[in-house]
């Protein structure tokens, strides 16, 4: 009888429980605000559940749902072709955002008078041919020029947009920047740069400028996105293996759910209808 006893006992201590179960989830440093917030609430909720949140870009995202070191990831564009094959249809891409990738200003540019600009003259800038700030209406000022990786998901929808390529050179930067919060730095602390960031990344000192487009100047508001009126400007997505566990699952249905709305708004996305 005691030696049934224990066996049930051991048994019953190597059922998986859901306390002891973790959540890795990395990736886009746009979509990271979200997932950062929605798992802050999350722990609340579950208490015995480790949930680990980091960056690292839409490309280590890929990388690392495909070779099964975390078990949600986080994109800010759309999967390449050759990711595609990679993932070779193991994985949902679910959205759970709308974003503008914003054209971002030093404040001192902004108030010089660039407040807008073309597609074109933005591609001129990031292409070399404009280099100072008075060609397009600016201070007499060199223009500094930051890039992003090129496994940056805003860095493809921008360069999509504005360069007609993804991956697209862009031979007048002089800056090449990793994550949001590092661009958003650099321009920031800098009195002649432009840059590109998620909407939910400006500030005082960093500010987006309108894209000129049929003669109207867009600003890369929630309305205009909303609209689709605003030219950059793309889904931000989980991605989600088909075996995932009944925990991750439960995780993802939560970033969709009301909250999860509230959350989006709370951070400065628009919710996917």
């Amino acid at each position: 009888m005691r030696r049934l006893l224990f066996i049930l006992l051991l048994s019953s201590l190597s059922l998986p429980t859901y306390a002891a179960e973790r959540l890795r989830i990395a990736g886009s440093t746009t979509v990271l605000p979200i997932v950062a917030e929605a798992a802050k609430l999350y722990r609340q909720l579950h208490s015995g559940l480790t949930l680990t949140v980091s960056g690292g870009g839409s490309g280590v995202s890929v990388a690392s749902v495909n070779r099964g070191h975390i078990e949600v990831g986080m994109i800010s564009r759309p999967l390449t072709e050759r990711e595609q094959q990679q993932l070779q249809g193991r994985v949902q891409v679910i959205p759970i955002a709308r974003d503008a990738v914003a054209i971002a200003v030093s404040r001192v540019v902004y108030e010089h008078g660039v407040t807008q600009l073309t597609r074109q003259q933005i591609a001129a800038i990031y292409r070399g041919e404009i280099t100072n700030w008075r060609e397009v209406g600016g201070p007499d000022s060199p223009i500094l020029v930051i890039d992003k990786e090129p496994s940056r998901g805003t860095r493809h929808v921008f360069a999509k947009v504005v360069l007609g390529d993804e991956w697209a050179r862009a031979p007048g930067a002089s800056i090449v920047t990793g994550s949001n919060n590092e661009g958003q730095s650099a321009i920031a602390n800098s009195d002649k740069a432009i840059g590109m960031l998620s909407t939910a990344w400006l500030n005082k000192q960093v500010l987006a400028i309108a894209i000129m487009q049929n003669g109207k100047a867009i600003t890369p508001s929630q309305g205009n996105v909303s609209a689709g009126l605003y030219p950059i400007q793309r889904t931000l997505d989980i991605l989600l293996p088909n075996n995932h566990s009944e925990t991750t699952g439960a995780f993802v249905e939560f970033l969709r759910s009301e909250q999860g709305g509230d959350i989006v708004r709370q951070v400065g996305y628009l919710p996917v209808q």
